[in-house]
């Protein structure tokens, strides 16, 4: 197989470009600075298509190593045939290899085993043969009867005959295709209930659906109903044409022992072969359904990590809870511990008169911008208590409920008894509470991203391959927004691209021996960040105020040169590059894109992506994303009415829809069929996390605590 080739055509990329992507992830370059900075060798690719690239190129490496293994094995065994070996180098997908290699897999000792033992291999491969005349079937098995090898009559050496070919056709690779291609076809995933209780898989006692069509979160839903015991699930196909896939290989027209192979093909079927498909087609549909889960949490992660920062405020923060109070803590501008506190709003104290007092007195003597509430246990109470002790401020102090998912990780970390060793543990969730506000990416990568809650069945996949994916794309986005070198903590910095966890923590080490630092050619001296990883890491490092202006851009040290020749067609001198240049876009019109790339040394892309960053030196590219919708007034769900149109933001996007809070305690479904007049696949072509949206309200089930809203206004 050509790797190169295979891979170009399934990414849609020149040649060329696959085999620079190839080489430069051989040579240990890491994801966010081959998309950012080596554009001209890949065409432009994104992160995203990157690490997909890189994962499939793996499969395929994995795939090529498993031929060269199973043609070495069926070799020692003295069975391998230019056939089969054509038929090895062909396969293009584990599984297809693995049926392959199924016949010369050693087994555990099998009936057929036995049979062949006893001698009986010949008399089976003469009922296979099918030869037109031939024995009667009682007179040829009769030939094979030995007593001493426990063949006593020709009923005993036809049964040994049949496990034999029974064996013969469940490991036959046409075989297994043909059934897998059948199910895939007209197959249908079935469920039946193992209880009478009422209970969350109710819609799945007596239910079925094709294969084909059955969506990932079913396909999920299913699973962990069967894992709790409450749920039966299999698969079901038609008997009569799955038989017919047997007869087309095994039966011929004219064979004189038919009747004797339908017995057997249907014994191979439903004692062999279909268990081992059906297993295979389950595992299949779970290792899609899996990806597709993990891959709408990567989808939902990047724009909850990428929300805009709420700049320049101050920000008390309220965990909300019930028996032991709503804690409270507040931050400077910057983030910094000012004050803390506990208040009883909400019952069984219900000090509310109490609580709100505290509340104010808080917010006159650190002058507080917004309130930032946690959504967990409590979360309404707080909200419309909040809500009424800002009324008299009218409209100066606003609140907005935040996901506080992990924040009770974060406090119980290492991390957070590092940075606030004297508070305690549920004071420390109210400052990472009110830090989420201030600024999401710096406080949410102090968080496994796994316990973010922003996807659906995330302990129903495989850990490691969630904390994989979701890790790439915490390093996308940190790495797409560049920290600053002089303030970033260890948790932010060991995101950026080629800085490890012990070289973040060295970093900060010598800023806090040599003082801030006031260039980027200074990381060369810090304790294991060698010339690879200054090569990986510096472009994504900003110095604001330092002796080389362009270090607080997106502009690498390889391409300084470049800009400065692209500064002096404007005379625009590089002391000025502090305040921004302006007329750049002009100039590259002007001369044309490819005619300035070559005068500057660069591509085409490379230029762009200067001139960009030269416009606005040291940009934050959440600035351009709409603002976080903050509130000032509270809904109650008895307040909610079909026909209301509200304003909410989006906190939850599946499969199935998105979830939306509109400022009720219960987050309101936009169902994917009202999200937009249009077809779409997946509602992630429409909304994703933190979009702030105008929604209508269909229908509130006060009951079951259900919102049914609509985008389609």
């Amino acid at each position: 197989m050509d790797i190169v080739q295979k891979l170009s055509a399934e990414f849609s990329l020149k040649q060329e470009h696959a085999d620079n992507i190839i080489r430069l992830l051989d040579e240990g370059n890491t994801v966010p600075f081959i998309a950012r900075y080596r554009k001209e060798m890949h065409g432009s690719c994104d992160d995203q298509v990157l690490r997909e690239f890189g994962e499939r190129l793996q499969y395929l490496r994995n795939l090529e190593k498993k031929k060269e293994d199973c043609a070495a094995a069926i070799a020692e065994q003295g069975k391998l045939t230019p056939e089969l070996k054509a038929a090895l180098d062909a396969a293009e997908t584990l599984a297809a290899l693995e049926d392959l290699y199924r016949p010369y897999k050693q087994k555990k000792r099998t009936r057929a085993m036995i049979a062949r033992e006893r001698g009986l291999e010949p008399l089976a491969l003469a009922l296979l043969a099918q030869e037109p005349g031939g024995a009667a079937l009682e007179a040829l098995a009769a030939a094979y009867v030995d007593p001493a090898k426990v063949v006593p009559d020709a009923a005993a050496a036809l049964a040994g005959a049949s496990d034999i070919l029974a064996e013969i056709m469940a490991d036959d690779a046409a075989v297994r295709r043909g059934l897998k291609q059948l199910i895939a076809r007209e197959g249908l995933i079935a469920s039946s209930a193992r209880t009478e209780e009422d209970t969350v898989y109710r819609l799945y006692y007596d239910y079925t659906e094709p294969v084909s069509k059955i969506p990932p979160h079913r396909i999920l839903a299913i699973n962990r109903g069967e894992r709790e015991e409450i749920l039966k699930v299999g698969v079901e196909v038609d008997e009569e044409k799955a038989l017919g896939v047997f007869r087309s290989l095994y039966v011929k027209p004219d064979s004189p022992y038919r009747a004797f192979l339908e017995g057997v093909l249907t014994d191979s079927f439903r004692r062999l072969v279909f268990p081992s498909v059906e297993r295979e087609t389950r595992r299949d549909l779970t290792e899609k359904a899996e990806e597709q889960a993990i891959k709408m949490f990567g989808t939902n992660l990047k724009p909850l990590l990428l929300q805009p920062p709420v700049k320049g405020k101050r920000v008390l923060a309220v965990d909300p809870a019930y028996r032991t109070g709503c804690k409270l803590a507040v931050v400077d501008e910057n983030g910094k511990l000012l004050d803390t506190g506990v208040i009883y709003p909400t019952p069984p104290q219900s000090k509310t008169e109490e609580s709100a007092a505290a509340l104010r007195r808080l917010i006159d003597k650190h002058h507080v911008d917004c309130i930032s509430i946690g959504n967990g246990t409590a979360s309404k109470e707080a909200e419309i208590f909040v809500a009424d002790t800002i009324r008299p401020y009218r409209g100066r102090v606003s609140y907005m409920v935040v996901n506080e998912a992990g924040a009770s990780v974060y406090s119980a970390s290492k991390l957070g008894a590092q940075e606030f060793p004297q508070l305690d543990v549920s004071l420390r969730s109210a400052v990472s509470i009110a830090r989420r506000l201030q600024d999401p990416l710096s406080e949410l990568v102090k968080i496994d991203p796994q316990s973010i809650g922003v996807g659906q069945y995330q302990h129903d996949v495989p850990q490691n391959r969630l904390k994989e994916s979701l890790q790439g794309v915490v390093e996308d986005c940190v790495n797409a927004v560049g920290v600053d070198l002089n303030t970033a903590s260890p948790s932010v910095l060991q995101y950026i691209a080629g800085i490890s966890a012990a070289v973040a923590k060295n970093i900060v080490a010598y800023r806090e021996e040599n003082g801030a630092f006031t260039a980027r050619s200074q990381l060369k001296k810090v304790k294991g960040l060698g010339p690879k990883a200054f090569e990986q890491c510096a472009g994504f490092l900003r110095i604001s105020g330092g002796k080389e202006p362009l270090d607080n851009t997106g502009v690498h040290p390889e391409s300084y040169e470049a800009a400065a020749r692209l500064l002096s067609l404007i005379s625009e001198e590089r002391r000025d590059l502090r305040k921004g240049v302006s007329g750049l876009d002009h100039a590259v019109k002007r001369a044309g894109a490819e005619k300035l790339a070559a005068y500057c040394g660069v591509g085409v892309p490379t230029l762009l992506d200067m001139a960009q960053e030269l416009a606005k030196p040291g940009r934050d590219i959440r600035d351009a994303l709409p603002p976080p919708f903050l509130r000032t007034d509270v809904l109650g769900l008895e307040d909610l009415k079909p026909g209301m149109v509200l304003t909410g933001t989006v906190r939850n996007v599946i499969d199935f829809g998105a979830f939306v809070d509109i400022g009720v305690h219960q987050d309101g479904l936009v169902h994917i069929s009202q999200l937009t007049d249009r077809y779409i696949r997946h509602p992630s072509e429409v909304v994703k996390v933190g979009d702030v949206v105008e929604v209508k309200v269909l229908e509130v089930d006060a009951a079951k605590k259900r919102i049914s809203l609509s985008m389609k206004l």
